[in-house]
């Protein structure tokens, strides 16, 4: 289904957004990401793309923190804190006992005919840089719906929270949300 596209093929994305991360962990339909920052994931349904001439285009389904190694528990470290900022500042070592990560479900990639909204040929390499992609990469990447079957195949109640946050948010970067919101239900009734 297509939306208003004014141009079959879109332009290479821009690097404007900082990176995230690097891809951990790639699969033909799901990458993992470590993030830089402790808690500096992109959020829940966000647009996010790996580096490089041809990325590929993920939604997150999945953000988390945990600690890097698994055998080793967090402990409480607070009591006598008066909060958490000041509670990281007495324990600078835990930004690097512990890693954020998200996973994103991969819904298309970039060609060098334009946005491609389906699985790339091979995953993401390994270390591929992550970033936020841009309003105007939404707004590209939005003009057609047709990788909404790649985003709810997941597991559910992942996916069907990821996706709503997803059109939550790519909506905004719309001239009219409503519009592509409710063109975006008709894709979905019509798939599911």
């Amino acid at each position: 289904m297509a939306i208003q596209r004014t141009d079959e093929h879109m332009t290479q994305p821009t690097q404007t957004s900082p990176r995230l991360g690097e891809v951990v962990e790639a699969s033909s339909t799901e990458v993992t990401v470590h993030c830089y920052q402790l808690y500096g994931a992109a959020p829940l349904g966000a647009l996010v793309r790996t580096s490089g001439e041809r990325p590929v285009y993920a939604v997150v389904r999945n953000v988390s923190t945990a600690p890097i190694d698994t055998a080793r528990r967090p402990v409480a470290r607070g009591s006598d804190e008066p909060d958490e900022a000041a509670l990281y500042r007495s324990n600078p070592q835990l930004a690097k006992l512990l890693r954020t990560e998200f996973q994103a479900a991969i819904v298309g990639h970039n060609t060098a005919d334009g946005i491609r909204h389906y699985l790339p040929p091979v995953p993401p390499r390994i270390h591929s840089f992550i970033t936020l992609c841009s309003d105007a990469e939404v707004r590209d990447f939005m003009q057609r719906l047709d990788f909404l079957p790649l985003l709810l195949a997941g597991p559910s109640p992942l996916t069907d929270e990821a996706t709503a946050a997803f059109l939550r948010q790519v909506a905004s970067a719309h001239d009219d949300p409503t519009a592509f919101l409710m063109a975006a239900g008709r894709e979905m009734a019509r798939i599911l």
